[in-house]
């Protein structure tokens, strides 16, 4: 959680920088490379972060060095030739993203989105050993970092979109190098980064992307894909504005899949059996209840620190945003909660559902709508799923409610003889406590000549 507040603190500072030193063409091509750049990141990342929650703990050093050497190359090798897709493909579906068809750009987004690999890869690592105090550390001086290098950036003169890609990147490739060189091995002793090992994981990788990776792109990608479709239909210009909205509400959507990742981890791990959901949903709502009535009220004067520009323009998408935060935060918790059961297909079939609803409204709405449409059908897609989430466990309390209990013991018929004493024939069987299994020496018999009463 302090990772989540902390990283959102200083992102916000970071665009507030951006948007009062660079103008506002800039500042939308460069978020439009960085939301790109994330979509590749979520695609080609492969679900290796859930496959180091199920499998880290508890294995040998060795078993563990190769478990992440192999996430990470594999996961890294993916998202630079996604990359290298994306620059090709892009600017032929797009003429927005024609600024990929440059050399700069196009580096720009490989180098991107491999560092947002390695950064969320790294993340899982640590909430895997429920150390989440390293990635807390890791994240507090990637986000500062970014501030800093900003600064220094504009401070030289550079006023354009590179300005923004460069202070995003390097301060997420120098920290990601430190954790491996220094923090990973104090993490696991003995810990070693190495190539050998990586057709043993080929099967393990196979499994997730079946089935954690396709949970998390329905998931996690409508946020990342909206920027884009924002830019590819109304321009470069109207992205920064809901870029500025959107980073504002983050804030709020950042704090429930942080919950949820800690559930599920929680839960896989041995000693963490008694996460309960409802804990998880009253964190959930202490966090995010106070910030949520704070962007409501004030969204407009918090988008006004920027620049009046974008409290004009994105004041309206934040308000949607903000109540578009508690049934997001009901499908992130569901979803955690029957993943920790095993119900990966039922994940599935409701993310699908709020993505497909999202991103479909996103693209009919924009030209009529602005980019209020595209909070107007974030909002619509979560609702759906809170909706169904509701409905779901409803029907399920129904059913165990409706379950027949256990059967009751058939009584004997009234003319049923009682069975006979073992030793005199003859006679009924002594009725004998249940507590009393093995009856009391007393009463065992001490000769041949013993009688039963």
């Amino acid at each position: 959680m302090a990772s989540t507040v902390g990283t959102s603190g200083l992102g916000y500072l970071y665009w507030m920088v951006a948007a009062r030193e660079l103008p506002r063409a800039a500042i939308g091509t460069a978020t439009a490379l960085i939301s790109a750049a994330t979509v590749v990141s979520m695609i080609a990342n492969l679900g290796l972060g859930h496959m180091f929650i199920q499998r880290l703990p508890g294995v040998p050093a060795a078993a563990w060095s190769r478990i992440v050497s192999a996430g990470l190359l594999l996961g890294c090798a993916a998202t630079a030739a996604a990359s290298i897709a994306a620059v090709l493909v892009l600017p032929r579906l797009a003429g927005n993203f024609g600024f990929l068809h440059e050399p700069a750009g196009a580096a720009a987004l490989i180098a991107t989105a491999v560092a947002l690999t390695a950064s969320m890869l790294l993340d899982y690592v640590f909430v895997a050993h429920r150390a989440s105090q390293g990635m807390l550390w890791r994240n507090l001086a990637l986000a500062g970092g970014k501030v800093l290098a900003l600064l220094g950036l504009t401070a030289a003169g550079l006023s354009t979109a590179s300005a923004v890609v460069l202070a995003w990147t390097l301060p997420s490739l120098a920290v990601s190098a430190y954790t491996l060189s220094r923090s990973l091995p104090r993490l696991r002793p003995g810990y070693r980064l190495a190539g050998a090992g990586l057709a043993a994981e080929l099967r393990y990788v196979r499994g997730s992307l079946t089935g954690h990776h396709l949970i998390n792109l329905a998931q996690a990608g409508p946020s990342a894909v909206l920027p884009v479709l924002v830019t590819a239909r109304l321009g470069a210009a109207d992205n920064a504005h809901f870029y500025m909205a959107w980073m504002t509400a983050s804030v709020l959507f950042m704090v429930s899949p942080a919950v949820a990742a800690a559930l599920y981890a929680e839960r896989t791990n041995a000693a963490g059996r008694s996460a309960s959901l409802p804990r998880a949903a009253l964190v959930v709502l202490v966090v995010i209840g106070a910030p949520a009535a704070g962007l409501f009220l004030a969204g407009g004067r918090i988008l006004a620190l920027f620049s009046p520009a974008y409290a004009a323009g994105g004041g309206i998408l934040l308000k949607i945003l903000v109540l578009a935060a508690i049934p997001d935060a009901i499908t992130n918790l569901a979803v955690a909660h029957w993943r920790s059961q095993g119900a990966l297909r039922r994940c599935l079939r409701l993310n699908l559902l709020m993505a497909a609803t999202c991103l479909a409204l996103t693209w009919l709405w924009l030209p009529s709508l602005g980019i209020e449409a595209a909070g107007f059908a974030w909002l619509t897609g979560q609702a759906v799923g809170a909706l169904i989430v509701v409905a779901h466990a409803v029907h399920s309390r129904l059913v165990r409610r409706e379950a027949p209990g256990p059967m009751p013991r058939p009584r004997p018929a009234r003319g049923h003889r009682p069975p006979v004493h073992p030793v005199v024939r003859g006679r009924p069987a002594m009725q004998l406590s249940n507590r009393n299994r093995r009856p009391s020496p007393h009463s065992r018999p001490r000769s041949r000549t013993w009688r039963a009463p």
